[in-house]
Formats: C-alpha cells, structure tokens, sequence
C-alpha cells in the first residue's frame, strides 16, 4: 500500500488517481462487439461468449430444467439467509415510494406529477469469480416495487455452460423468468440492440468490470438508459485512535477482494492507527482464499495520515468514495460534511459487507469519482415521473398573456397562435 503522510492539496489528484483504464483503452474493442451483436444477433453473442468465457452451449436461455433443479443445490441456511436480506432490501425500498404531486399554480391551472415503472429492464449480474447473487435482490427488489412490466436477467456462465444455482435460485424467488447465460460487453450489446433470444430493454443496471462499464455508456448512444457508470469496486475508510484497527483493515481487504483493480484508502487521523491497520492488513491478507485477487489490490490502496478533521473532509468529498466508513469519535462532523459518496457506514460496527448483503439499502453505486453527480440504484431508479396538466378557461385567460408575450419574444408564431386562438374565442363567446 502506498503510505502518504499529510499531503498537499497539489498532490491529490495523482495520490487519488484510481487504478483504471482510459475509456479510449476500451472502447474500440467494445465498439468492434457492439457492431457484430447488432449486425449478426445471436451469432455474435454467442462468437464472443465462447472466446471470452470458454462457453459452447448452442442455447442462451436457462432451460426450465436448470430452473428446477437450483432449488435443490441451495442450502436451507442460505435459504433463509437470503430471504431475511430479500425482506430488509423489501422494507427500505417500498418506504421510498412517493406519492403524486399535485398543485394549483393560479386558479384553472392544475398540475401534477405521478410516477411510472420504466417498462422493460434489463439486469446484469457478474459471474466468474465472484457470482453476485446479491446484486440481483438490489436490483430485482426494487424492479418489482416499481411495477416493471418485463425484467430479464444477463449473466456469465461458466465454461460448462452452466449458471450458478444460487444465481438462479434467488432470480426465481424474485420473480425473474428470463434468465440468459451471457456475459461482458456482449450480454450489454445484446440487451442494447436486442436478438433472437435476448429482448431489447429501455434501461440496463448493473455492476461489472471496465469493459462493463463502457459497454453500459456506449449503449446510451443507441436510446438505452443506465443506472449509472459502476465499475470496480472502491471503499474510503475514516478512522482515529477510536477505531479498531483490526475492523477496518477487515474492511478494506473485503472491497480489495473484489478484483484486482479494486481500490481501497484508508484517511487517518490517528498514525499510530494507520502503523497498525497496515500490520492487520498484511496479517489477514495471508488466510483469504483470494489472497492473490486482494493482493493486487492492495498495491493500488492508499494509507494516508490527515493532520485535522477537515482536511480529511476536503479529501473524501474530492475522491467522493462509492464506499465511505467512518469511524471516528466525532462521526457527525463527517457524516453532515460529506457530499460526495455512494453510501455511508457509520461506527466500529458497520461494516460495509452490511449494505453489500442485507441491511436494506442498495449497493449498486457510483465508482470511480462519479459519486458527484450520480445517486446508488433505489426505488425511483425503476420509474420515470410524468407531468400532468390541466387547464380551464378562467386559468388560460390568466397565463395567456404570458405565453403569449413570451413565445413573441422568442419569435415562435405558432406558439402564440395555439393561445390567442382560445382566449379569441373566450372572448368571442363573452360577447354573444
């Protein structure tokens, strides 16, 4: 881990800089596959699949079979497990519904807003080396609140052809039935443009890798929404003298498990807490079964040592964390102060591997600094608001003129037009 002690504002950027590839890296390979899906369907889907995930399967869809038989291959405990995290993710999103809007803006001029599910989305759930069965209760819980309409589900198979069963399990119990063993840039170009087998959705969620994630950004050049730009994993940590070290060292190696483009960084106010978060990290790191994936992401993690409390604020809110814990005496301080950040874990004894699973709230989040301008998938993700308006004579008599004098100024005819014809017309009828 890179150590810095008390940087200069100066030095930021490049002490921040996270561990990715430029977008130009990229995309012209995911352009390449984007070109072939929407040219040749199926086909490419299935061209890409085989070269990128060892998979020869001739069908894309899970077979009813494979459906009925996940079930028996998921333990009870687990069962259970994911049930209690279902109903929690359950409780938080429903408490986000809204109810509609409505005013009268001046007399006769009535307006609303009413929410409306997005009718077609499609989720993408990682596989490979890490199967991110949970990702599909934040993303299918709030899906079904919304009202989605139709809800299919992408997601990379193995090289036996076949899909984690916890991965179908849990799309079953939350009322996914399309279900396709697909993954990377091609499963995103598939939703995108739709094929034989997969359907063309209006809005595509999920997390991925870096591929994923321009993958997920060229689609909206072809009419399809995103949930936001989430690609590898990060967490911040904040913590003094107050904390454990072994707690957050803890939870840094558990984002740095994640991938090896992971990031993780520890602000600490505390040196002598920073000295021994550093041992426990390299102390647990030895016993992981994915030592070597935490390994590699931990050369791309930060430990740095704040002199004061706002400092470290001006800090975070600049790096703006998908994963932010504080742990210190005074947590408020940061818990008011913090602008930027996908979700926030407060005190010794909330851990982020909470939200990850089963506290409520949703960790489909914005990475890589965009926590600036992006919110985490929730309930309104799923929807879209619509306005409403109703107007009566006596209120287009008094905003008439309005419209009128300004769509003049705007040297808009028309628009004048479709208002003076009706107040003519009132007047007209006054004078009968």
């Amino acid at each position: 881990m890179i150590k810095s002690f008390d940087p200069e504002k100066n030095e930021w950027f490049s002490l921040l800089k996270r561990p990715t590839q430029t977008v130009e890296d990229i995309e012209k390979v995911v352009e390449q596959i984007f070109g072939e899906v929407r040219d040749q369907g199926d086909e490419a889907v299935k061209k890409y699949s085989r070269l990128f995930d060892g998979n020869g399967s001739p069908n894309l869809e899970v077979s009813e079979s494979e459906l009925a038989n996940a079930p028996l291959q998921v333990t009870d405990e687990l069962k259970k497990a994911i049930d209690l995290a279902k109903e929690n993710i359950r409780k938080f999103h429903t408490a986000q519904r809204t109810e509609r809007v409505s005013v009268e803006t001046i007399a006769g001029v009535k307006c609303w807003q009413e929410k409306r599910p997005i009718q077609k989305v499609g989720l993408y759930i990682p596989g490979g080396t890490a199967p991110l069965f949970s990702t599909i209760l934040m993303l299918a819980v709030p899906a079904q609140i919304a009202g989605c309409k139709e809800i299919i589900l992408c997601t990379p198979p193995a090289k036996d052809g076949s899909v984690n069963p916890v991965i179908l399990y849990t799309a079953m119990i939350c009322g996914i039935k399309r279900i396709y063993k697909v993954g990377g840039i091609q499963a995103i170009a598939a939703m995108t443009f739709g094929t034989e087998s997969i359907e063309k959705v209006y809005k595509i969620f999920g997390p991925g890798n870096q591929y994923v994630t321009v993958a997920k950004q060229l689609a909206t050049k072809y009419n399809v929404a995103i949930d936001m730009p989430a690609g590898p994993s990060e967490l911040l940590v904040v913590a003094d003298q107050s904390a454990n070290a072994a707690f957050v060292a803890s939870d840094l190696l558990s984002q740095a498990e994640h991938g090896a483009d992971s990031q993780v960084v520890l602000v600490s106010l505390s040196k002598q807490l920073l000295e021994e978060v550093e041992e426990e990290v390299q102390k647990q790191l030895e016993v992981l079964p994915r030592k070597e994936i935490a390994k590699s992401a931990i050369e791309n993690s930060r430990l740095i040592f704040m002199t004061s409390e706002e400092k470290a604020l001006e800090l975070i809110n600049e790096y703006a964390p998908e994963h932010f814990i504080i742990c210190t005496k005074t947590p408020d301080f940061f818990v008011e102060g913090i602008n930027n950040a996908g979700s926030v874990f407060i005190g010794n004894y909330t851990p982020e591997s909470a939200g990850d699973y089963a506290s409520g709230t949703n960790h489909t989040l914005p990475t890589n600094g965009y926590a600036k301008q992006y919110s985490g998938v929730n309930l309104d993700s799923f929807t879209k608001a619509i306005t409403f308006q109703e107007i009566s004579a006596e209120g287009i008599q008094k905003i008439g003129n309005a419209i009128e004098l300004m769509a003049e100024a705007e040297g808009l005819q028309a628009h004048k037009n479709a208002v003076s014809l009706r107040l003519d017309e009132l007047k007209a009828s006054k004078n009968e």
